[in-house]
């Protein structure tokens, strides 16, 4: 496998989903033309608005969100990630909240649904009830071999705070964590990239961290602050509080020296837990 260039794209997605795909687009032809093989598009890349819009949206923007995924990976050449948009979970009252990785060709690489779902009273005044209208997940997040590129393991936002699901990621063989989020302006400032690191280091992965950002609708803020960071906890790249896009080397043969100069990996005592 050969080094190669990652993008974690950061987006203030709104209410207004073709306004969402071509600002996405932009981001990734930017991308593309900078050299990235691997992109990565934030949680809710499509639609940021209220419950009641997103679930009236759902079963039309599912189909509008997998097309657009196939037809920029072809377009531009890229491995690409749709890090969250909401797909019907069977009655009228909920989605779940589905990452898709597309290979090159077009061709559906990976998929999962958001296990862990924020719920949450924040100091700032602001309650988050995902589950109200989001279905949690039922299968643990995949791990997809991407050709010519490394092991890739998928996860979404809040997951973030669950590490047990990222030692099952690098367990099934990651090498590089894609963390998707649209993380609160207000936990992000505290939380984000101290939690970007420790998934990195506890792992020796990297990790590939697309982000919201900006003031979308109402109170709703996003953090910001998309990233790239290496197995030893280095941020390579972030992208501030601008749309825009982090972008830096993924180093295979750097994933291997980091994992033999620290190789915790080996040394869990998984029997005693």
């Amino acid at each position: 496998m050969t080094d190669f260039l990652a993008a974690a794209l950061q987006l203030t997605s709104t209410s207004e989903p073709e306004l969402n795909f071509a600002a996405a687009e932009e981001q990734i032809e930017l991308a593309a033309r900078r050299g990235a093989e691997l992109v990565g598009l934030p949680e809710n890349f499509a639609f940021m608005g209220d419950d009641e819009r997103r679930l009236e949206l759902a079963q039309d923007l599912a189909q509008q969100c997998s097309r657009f995924l196939v037809t920029m990976a072809r377009r531009y050449q890229v491995v690409l990630l749709g890090g969250g948009f909401p797909v019907p979970a069977g009655d009228s009252n909920h989605t779940v909240n589905r990452a898709e990785l597309v290979g090159r060709d077009g061709q559906l690489l990976a998929r999962y649904d958001k296990i862990h779902l924020f719920d949450v009273d924040l100091p700032e005044g602001n309650t988050y009830q995902e589950s109200a209208t989001t279905t949690s997940g039922r299968e643990l997040p995949p791990v997809v071999d991407v050709p010519g590129l490394c092991r890739v393991g998928l996860s979404i936002c809040y997951d973030v705070r669950f590490p047990e699901l990222y030692r099952h990621l690098v367990g099934a063989g990651a090498e590089l964590l894609m963390i998707p989020a649209a993380f609160t302006a207000f936990t992000g400032k505290d939380h984000w990239q101290v939690l970007l690191q420790a998934r990195a280091i506890e792992n020796t992965s990297y990790v590939l961290a697309p982000a919201q950002t900006g003031r979308h609708y109402s109170r709703r803020q996003s953090h910001g602050h998309a990233m790239v960071i290496d197995p030893w906890g280095t941020v390579l790249a972030d992208a501030g509080v601008s749309q825009g896009a982090a972008i830096a080397p993924v180093d295979n043969s750097h994933i291997g020296r980091i994992r033999a100069q620290m190789p915790s990996l080996q040394h869990r005592q998984a029997a005693l837990f």
